[in-house]
């Protein structure tokens, strides 16, 4: 069974809102995530959205899954 996750490997912080950059958790949620039930984490998943809206800045870098992408596609940067 697979579990579903909002993480798109951009682990980062906003000191401000205490948000990921990537996925909009909060530490607490990240670190607890594997205990929350489905309803749970649909919940939560549902809020994100926002939550990345409210964040102070966007990571300048590439994320990974981002560049994995780029690569099989064989697309070259800019």
């Amino acid at each position: 069974m697979s579990i579903s996750s909002p993480c798109i490997l951009v682990c980062s912080i906003d000191m401000t809102t205490g948000y990921c950059f990537g996925c909009g958790r909060t530490r607490d949620e990240i670190a607890g995530w594997m205990g929350y039930t489905p309803e749970m984490r649909d919940e939560l998943m549902a809020e994100l959205p926002a939550r990345l809206e409210t964040v102070e800045r966007k990571p300048r870098r590439e994320t990974r899954r981002t560049r994995m992408a780029r690569e099989r596609s064989d697309v070259q940067p800019e």
